[in-house]
């Protein structure tokens, strides 16, 4: 198990949690882009995207409540950097093959530290959200595949899902 330890930047040699001291390396852009969905019956499909749904504007909530968490993944991920991003899109595709919304986010920064956790963030809670405005009309929604599908900038290089 100790040897196992070497690669995980955020466990100390005597297996405490700790935050990684980013303060040497330099400022890059770095770009993340992460995936996820949220199927549901075709029914709740089409009440969401006719804009009917009793809580609102689904879609736009989501949007809306994804880039917030994106900007907030610090305050909910214990060993995450606060970050100044520069830019956070958050899009929701509907897909009635599945049926349901496909949902990405794609987050931008000048900095010291990877995007990744806040690009899967503002997906998770994208999705969450979208769940919580139609569970009126449909609980057996199911969120799923949330995934990085690429990162880029920093010392580990590039990354996009094969």
């Amino acid at each position: 198990m100790a040897g196992d330890r070497a690669n995980l930047t955020h466990i100390a040699a005597s297996g405490e949690a700790r935050m990684v001291d980013v303060g040497d390396k330099d400022v890059t852009e770095r770009r993340a882009r992460a995936e996820g969905r949220v199927t549901m019956q075709p029914e709740t499909l089409e009440t969401i995207l006719a804009g009917n749904a009793k809580k609102g504007d689904v879609l736009g909530t989501a949007r809306i409540a994804g880039i917030m968490a994106a900007k907030k993944t610090h305050d909910l991920i214990p060993l995450c950097h606060p970050l100044a991003l520069n830019k956070v899109v958050v899009d929701i595709e509907p897909d009635r093959a599945l049926p349901g919304l496909r949902v990405s986010a794609e987050v931008r920064v000048s900095g010291k530290t990877g995007v990744e956790m806040e690009a899967l963030t503002a997906v998770s809670v994208a999705c969450l959200t979208i769940y919580d405005m139609a569970k009126a009309i449909d609980r057996d929604m199911t969120i799923g595949d949330i995934r990085l599908m690429q990162k880029s900038g920093g010392r580990s290089g590039d990354y996009r899902r094969g």
